[in-house]
Formats: C-alpha cells, structure tokens, sequence
C-alpha cells in the first residue's frame, strides 16, 4: 500500500478537515491522506489526492464511490475522518459469478 508521508494541502484554511482517498486493484492498494476545507465533496477530496493521475482510466464523471463501504455520489459533502472509497467496475455479475463458482464446485460426469 503507498501512503504518502503527510498530508497533501489543498487550500489554507482555518477548518481543514482530514480525510482519505482510497482505491485497490488486485495487485497494489492506494491509501493518500489530504486536507480538505470543510464543506468539501468527494469529488474534491478525489480532485485533491490527484489520484486520476496516478491510476489511468479514471473517469470522474462515471466513478463509483462509497465512504466507509455505503455508495455516496461524487457531491456528498465530508466529515472529518471520512475515507472516500473508489470503487472499480464489475468484471462479472454477481448472477454470473455465482453459477461459475457452482459450476466449478459441480463434479462433471463424462
């Protein structure tokens, strides 16, 4: 997991607030911690970590985020301690994941 070593300023302002962008793939985690004035979105804190440039493909118009594993929209304003969760997409439907693994689990007879 990378964790940048403080956090990252957004703006100076008196009523910051501290807040953490994450996103995984299989093969790496993404944890960064920002600062945020209050009344801030999701959309900024996202905006802030400069996470789209670290992970290509990003499309913050059709990102999937949740805070703390409850989806929000991207104009969900934050709390102090928020953790904004970018969700990837889909590689399966649940109803098709669920019959590869019965199939899998199913002895085949010849």
């Amino acid at each position: 997991m990378r964790l940048l070593d403080g956090p990252s300023r957004c703006t100076v302002s008196v009523d910051l607030l501290e807040v953490e962008v994450v996103y995984a793939r299989p093969e790496q985690q993404v944890l960064i911690q920002v600062s945020v004035p209050a009344g801030s979105t999701a959309r900024d804190a996202i905006v802030c970590s400069n996470i789209l440039s670290d992970v290509p493909g990003f499309d913050l118009k059709t990102l999937a985020v949740g805070i703390f594993a409850r989806r929000v929209t991207l104009d969900y304003i934050l709390k102090a301690g928020d953790r904004v969760e970018i969700y990837r997409p889909l590689t399966m439907s649940p109803v098709e994941a669920r019959r590869w693994r019965a199939k899998l689990k199913t002895p085949q007879l010849d």
